[in-house]
């Protein structure tokens, strides 16, 4: 391990002193403040790795690492943008300031995909806030310490998770209920440990998490996943941190046990896999036993460049992992700035898929995590004289939804599935009718208890 991993040391740098970066000073006062405006609504952090080994500062502000890292002016809508600067250019105090970014913030659809109104599970009468189960076989865990990252995408649709309101947040420190909430539903067999980053946590805090699923030897529990950007982030998390051996062996302990580790890998850009760093620390988990799967959201201004998603699967595949999916960039946050009409992101995923091998064509998408499931869009067609977009479930609310074609009239704008609309004269998409009665089922409220005569 080189000299270089052996001394780097993490640090943050955030709204409270970027400006200390020698890179930065590169930058006029214009995209300083505007930094500023829109980092008090969405949230900024980055760290020194991403700063001094990801970030090419000759191509500011056009390089793709600095937009993923760097809030930009055009990531808030220009009323927005004009809003919190004129709060921030007078002489309002904290309050004012949080008041009115709070206010833009519950405009742009914290909790995309009924997350807080429809995914939040019920043990014993009582809901389950740090969790979700949205897909029958899968439960989302949220561990408390878990909730910030080593830095933030600026794309981040989980950006409610570290604004400080407490609403908005998903997290919860009782691994029991988990335990019990696993061995009352046998649907499950994955665990998805999520965030923020669990992988921000030091080690002995996700074991109290992981090892009691160990422990409780729950049969039809199989696989027990870890969502992280940490590899891209901060690799020294498993080179020199100093609980990285811990982590490492923690890791084996899960793939010993006969449970499949997978951990859940975010790669945005084929640079955030090109460092040595990242290639030492990807060597580390798999070695483990552990699988590295990858995905990321297709993003205007990052990576919507089928050349570039081509590169990045190609190095994936080389380096061990399994491409897994490409997404839509979600109906939240900034999404009109990162957002590919849905005809162009089949477009470049096609152009992409025909360059690659077939050991990386384990990948899936474009994908919608939306409100029926995951919605894949499968291409363009002419079916009866009209032209239509065709899609299909990957994953559904309800499973018979999984893998039924279904079909959108032809729009080159839609970005959502939100914004299409059913072809062939049909009033409504096919699971639109069972979904709704889903929502109001789960809106009914409980049955009176009969009681029985008094005697």
């Amino acid at each position: 391990m080189s000299t270089e991993a052996e001394s780097f040391k993490y640090r943050p740098y955030t709204l409270q002193n970027f400006k200390q970066l020698p890179q930065v000073q590169k930058l006029s006062e214009e995209q300083k403040f505007a930094i500023e405006v829109v980092g008090h609504v969405l949230p900024f952090r980055t760290n020194n790795y991403v700063v001094d080994q990801l970030i090419d500062w000759d191509n500011v502000p056009d390089d793709p690492m600095f937009v993923l890292n760097f809030p930009q002016l055009e990531m808030l809508r220009p009323h927005h943008f004009e809003e919190m600067a004129a709060v921030l250019s007078s002489d309002a105090n904290k309050e004012q300031i949080l008041e009115t970014a709070n206010n833009i913030r519950w405009q742009l659809n914290p909790h995309p995909a009924g997350q807080l109104e429809h995914n939040v599970p019920v043990l014993d009468g009582e809901r389950l806030f740090g969790m979700q189960h949205k897909y029958k076989e899968t439960v989302l865990f949220f561990p408390s310490q878990g909730q910030t990252c080593h830095a933030y995408c600026t794309f981040c649709f989980r950006w409610a998770q570290f604004v400080g309101i407490s609403d908005l947040k998903f997290a919860t420190r009782e691994a029991q209920l988990l335990v019990q909430y696993v061995r009352k539903h046998p649907e499950v067999t994955d665990i998805l440990f999520t965030g923020g980053d669990p992988l921000i946590m030091k080690t002995r805090n996700l074991r109290a998490y992981v090892e009691p699923l160990l422990e409780a030897d729950i049969p039809h529990l199989r696989n027990i996943r870890i969502g992280s950007k940490a590899l891209a982030y901060w690799p020294y998390r498993f080179l020199t941190d100093p609980d990285a051996e811990d982590l490492l062996a923690l890791f084996r302990e899960v793939s010993h046990s006969g449970k499949q580790l997978a951990l859940m890998a975010h790669f945005n850009h084929p640079r955030e896999l090109n460092t040595d760093a990242v290639k030492q620390a990807i060597q580390r988990v798999r070695e483990t036993g552990a699988q590295i799967r990858t995905q990321s959201p297709l993003l205007r201004h990052i990576n919507d460049d089928p050349d570039v998603w081509a590169e990045m699967w190609k190095e994936q595949v080389k380096q061990g992992c399994i491409p897994y999916y490409m997404f839509v960039a979600r109906d939240t946050g900034a999404q009109h700035y990162f957002s590919v009409p849905l005809v162009e992101a089949w477009q470049i995923f096609r152009k992409a898929y025909q360059q690659v091998s077939g050991l990386a064509r384990t990948v899936r998408g474009p994908s919608m995590s939306c409100d029926p499931g995951k919605v894949q869009v499968v291409g363009v067609s002419e079916i009866r004289g009209e032209k239509v977009i065709v899609l299909s479930a990957l994953q559904g609310r309800d499973p018979d939804w999984v893998g039924r074609p279904f079909y959108a009239r032809y729009d080159e704008e839609a970005i959502w599935l939100d914004d299409l609309r059913p072809a062939f004269g049909e009033e409504k998409f096919f699971f639109e009718d069972e979904l709704e009665q889903m929502y109001h089922d789960e809106l009914a409220p409980e049955p009176e208890p009969v009681l029985e005569p008094a005697v």
